[in-house]
């Protein structure tokens, strides 16, 4: 695809790394040069210094000849101008990243009357994945498909963990529940595990369930936690604002630190059934008077990695709450990986997700449409949704019958709000949506997961 991204901040540069990586001519637009070059100078894209909302610019960048234009500029307005003048004058599919609370309760109205094909909020994407592990505080992550019906739940083996050195194919022997092993991460290494695969201590292991399997799971391995009921967030942003109204629609009761006076009296105004505290996150002795010793939930939310980092491990340290640390910018994963910072969340990578599932979808499939799209293993691996077409060529056969290409797995199959979770004579049909998790190669059309 002929792809154009206005923006060359954290999301932009992050969208130009995973969208090159798939073959696509990508052209990047920013007023900063240095960020354009940045980007030009690292990755495989073309780029050009100049506004993204003029229309010569545009015109330059090839907006007659483009499939797709990206707006992730820092200026909501101007992200949904550039769409306009875009569709006027190329007729491509546009996206607009737009974060401003004020424009969340119209996000169909925009899509619709500006003429948008996606409306992507990373700070919204985050607090959404934020609190799915406050609801679910056993996993480290946790990955949402099939309407919610099915998920995949990430968590480490502990140290006295009765998986340590059980093989997998004696998984389901020893501990009798309904769970499907799909991915290990072992220090850089991704495994997409087979029978004879032992499980080792610090492995971060990802399995497909339905919730009520993986609670049996997780009481039975040692590791499960009671449902967040109280929840401190370091920091006042957007992030914090968003993951705070879920949480106390929930039922969590949520306590804000935010440093800025004035952004304290609009948090107040817009969350009256939050506490919010006008103080210094970092503040140790502020923390402990708020009683972070005994709360179940601690997100890290501050605009600085650094102290997000430094306030997880504080937290981890003195509570046994579930912590969440918010990453932006530091990019030393093998490092961050060694921490105990609890579950990390990178909203930049999260969006960029996001906008490649929909680049997935529009290609065109005969077998299948990409429905859910999650980076597992530091991008090492994915996870897929497809929703199958009556004329795919994997349908009515079984799954022992169809040669898959090496490091593939069916995590499960859901039908008629059924989940299956797959043998070797199970079939996929038409109407089903299937999860597949993969590693080595990358997929947007379901027969491509067989061998040629």
């Amino acid at each position: 695809m002929n792809i154009i991204i206005v923006g060359c901040g954290k999301v932009g540069y992050t969208l130009v790394e995973q969208l090159s990586s798939e073959d696509h001519d990508l052209v990047v637009i920013d007023e900063n040069p240095e960020k354009v070059q940045a980007i030009t100078d690292s990755l495989d894209a073309m780029g050009i210094v100049g506004n993204g909302i003029n229309h010569q610019t545009l015109i330059d960048a090839g907006i007659t000849t483009a499939d797709l234009l990206i707006a992730v500029t820092g200026d909501d307005e101007k992200n949904l101008l550039c769409c306009v003048i875009a569709r006027k004058t190329g007729h491509c599919k546009t996206i607009a990243r737009v974060r401003n609370p004020i424009y969340n309760g119209e996000i169909e109205f925009l899509k619709k009357e500006f003429g948008l094909a996606m409306i992507i909020n990373p700070e919204l994407t985050a607090a959404n994945e934020i609190s799915r592990i406050f609801q679910f505080p056993s996993a480290i992550r946790v990955d949402s498909f099939a309407k919610g019906h099915v998920e995949l739940l990430h968590f480490k083996v502990g140290k006295n963990s009765p998986l340590i050195h059980l093989k997998l194919m004696n998984l389901q022997q020893t501990l009798r529940t309904n769970v499907l092993v799909c991915t290990v991460m072992r220090g850089d290494e991704v495994i997409i595990p087979n029978g004879e695969f032992e499980f080792e201590e610090n492995d971060t292991v990802a399995i497909a369930s339905q919730r009520r399997n993986a609670i049996e799971f997780f009481q039975k391995i040692g590791i499960m936690k009671t449902k967040v009921g109280r929840a401190i967030l370091a920091g006042g942003g957007k992030v914090s604002f968003y993951l705070a109204k879920i949480l106390l629609q929930t039922g969590i009761h949520v306590t804000i630190i935010e440093q800025s006076k004035a952004r304290c009296e609009v948090l107040s105004d817009l969350l009256p059934k939050a506490t919010i505290i006008c103080g210094d996150a970092t503040d140790q002795e502020l923390l402990m008077q708020l009683g972070l010793e005994k709360a179940q939930g601690f997100a890290a939310l501050t605009g600085l990695d650094e102290e997000n980092i430094l306030l997880s491990l504080f937290a981890n340290d003195v509570s046994n709450a579930r912590t969440v640390t918010k990453i932006n910018r530091i990019s030393f994963n093998s490092v961050i990986n060694e921490l105990n910072l609890g579950s990390v969340i990178y909203p930049r990578i999260i969006t960029a997700d996001y906008i490649l599932k929909y680049v997935r979808s529009t290609i065109n499939s005969r077998n299948s449409n990409v429905e859910t799209l999650y980076k597992l293993a530091n991008g090492k691996a994915e996870a897929l949704e497809f929703s199958i077409k009556a004329d795919s060529v994997v349908t009515g056969i079984p799954l022992q019958d169809l040669h898959f290409r090496k490091n593939t797995l069916i995590c499960c199959i859901f039908r008629r709000r059924k989940v299956i979770i797959p043998s070797g004579q199970d079939i996929m049909q038409a109407g089903d949506s299937v999860l597949v998790v993969l590693s080595g190669y990358r997929v947007s059309d379901i027969k491509e997961i067989l061998e040629d």
